[in-house]
């Protein structure tokens, strides 16, 4: 792929959390606020600018976490998770001034999730031509890979492709939201259909291909070559509006709201009276404020 050609686009609450468990809370600000994931985010993000130079690159947050539009359809979704702290909360609010003062398309909507962000931004793009660099270490995205994108878990550097998703998870990017419909997915606490794990449901979905064929036929699944087929016939016919409804809730909408000056995500320079406030206020010493002055310009 070209660089031009390239849209990276983030999942940053990923490495936001990462930075906040991994990071020595004796980060603090001018307040006296904890600041660690603050400090470790910019580090991740200064380390990609200077390594990959993107010249297209939007940073995607989470704030519909108890707000989103799948939290009205399905009250439980994520209900699992214990709140986010409120030292946290401030955290993610100063990671995206620091995304935004470095130049950085930075998106984040109060319905819907940074996947649905990430994901609209990636079909729009695609029919001008560019080709998607997801990083994220979420399965739920590789929904999303078409020809010539990529998903990249950045912290252990691994990178795959369409194909390399049926290598990972054993069904096409396209089946993933059939796929999380039959297992759930505990960490969103999406129930799916009990009893039904990852290598039962790609194997339903080899024969069957897709949700709605398989539960129009379920009463064929009894006659498959399958462990515990009987027992699977029964339950995907006891349970098949829970598999629908999971099915749904892990199926990255595309039509999420994008602000028009978003663009195409085109790198900008650093606003740098912006980011002297910023390193002032959250304590950046002198390495970090120097890597952040030395950052190649965007072409």
């Amino acid at each position: 792929m070209k660089r031009s050609e390239t849209l990276f686009l983030v999942d940053a609450s990923m490495y936001v959390f990462r930075a906040w468990h991994s990071m020595p809370d004796d980060f603090i600000d001018v307040d006296g606020h904890p600041v660690n994931a603050v400090h470790g985010f910019t580090r991740f993000l200064l380390e990609l600018l200077e390594r990959q130079r993107p010249q297209h690159i939007a940073v995607a947050f989470d704030e519909a976490l108890e707000s989103s539009f799948r939290n009205e359809r399905y009250p439980a979704y994520k209900a699992n998770r214990d709140p986010a702290p409120d030292s946290l909360k401030r955290q993610f609010q100063e990671c995206q001034a620091i995304s935004r003062s470095l130049g950085l398309a930075t998106v984040v909507d109060p319905r819907y999730e940074a996947d649905d962000l990430i994901g609209t931004l990636l079909v729009r793009q695609r029919e001008a031509g560019f080709k998607g660099l997801i990083l994220s270490a979420d399965k739920d995205l590789s929904q999303l890979l078409r020809e010539g994108d990529q998903q990249w878990d950045y912290a252990r550097n691994q990178r795959w492709d369409h194909d390399g998703v049926r290598e990972r998870y054993g069904v096409r990017p396209e089946q993933i939201p059939d796929f999380l419909g039959l297992t759930g997915d505990s960490s969103d606490n999406i129930p799916g259909v009990p009893g039904i794990g990852p290598k039962t449901a790609s194997a339903l979905l080899e024969h069957f291909h897709d949700l709605d064929s398989l539960l129009a036929r379920a009463h064929e699944v009894e006659f498959l070559r399958l462990r515990g087929a009987k027992a699977h016939a029964a339950r995907l016919r006891e349970h098949a509006e829970q598999a629908r409804l999971s099915r749904d809730l892990a199926t990255i909408s595309l039509d999420a709201p994008i602000p028009e000056h978003i663009g195409d995500a085109r790198r900008q320079p650093v606003d740098q009276q912006a980011m002297d406030r910023l390193c002032e206020r959250l304590r950046f010493g002198a390495l970090s404020r120097r890597r952040i002055n030395e950052l190649p310009e965007p072409d």
